[in-house]
């Protein structure tokens, strides 16, 4: 009896030896995850902040020069009036601006974290934590993730639909 007690003691131990190292893997993991994910957004962030400057820096000069210079060649060359002449070329760094704009929000979408908030969210941590799969099931937290979205874009959908208001 005493023979058993030892051995079922000494198995309990291994089985707490082999859990613990499976978490000090599981959190070096974690941990490589969360320092490439950090690194990526600095590096997306980087990029937008570069993005951003080279916008500026352009906007202002060259810009301006052809701005001036389209506003000079529509005055004199075609019959716009000054008021014409001047809005056409505003119009123009509207769409510019536009455009530069909307590259820096496409950048700075990589600063969000998503590939570490995924997986805190299968350990049950943070605001995705309710519609992920749990750690020890083989659904893709991206799936998972993914089939949230199309279930609240269909609640809206049909929100809309039964108060009246049209729209996607």
């Amino acid at each position: 009896m005493a023979d058993e007690l030892r051995e079922a003691l000494r198995q309990i131990g291994q089985t707490g030896q082999a859990s613990l190292s499976a978490a000090g893997d599981t959190a070096k993991a974690l941990r490589a995850l969360v320092a490439a994910d950090v690194s990526l957004a600095r590096s997306a962030l980087g990029r937008t902040l570069a993005m951003s400057g080279v916008a500026i820096v352009c906007g202002a000069t060259a810009w301006l020069f052809l701005m001036g210079a389209l506003v000079v060649f529509l005055n004199g060359a075609t019959v716009l009036t000054w008021t014409a002449a001047l809005l056409i070329p505003a119009a123009l760094s509207l769409v510019a601006a536009g455009i530069a704009t909307w590259a820096a929000v496409h950048y700075f979408g990589f600063t969000r974290l998503d590939a570490t908030r995924r997986q805190l969210a299968r350990l049950g941590v943070g605001e995705l934590s309710d519609v992920m799969p749990s750690p020890d099931s083989a659904e893709c937290a991206r799936d998972a993730e993914s089939a949230n979205d199309e279930k609240q874009r269909a609640l809206k959908q049909a929100q809309r639909v039964s108060t009246g208001q049209a729209g996607p």
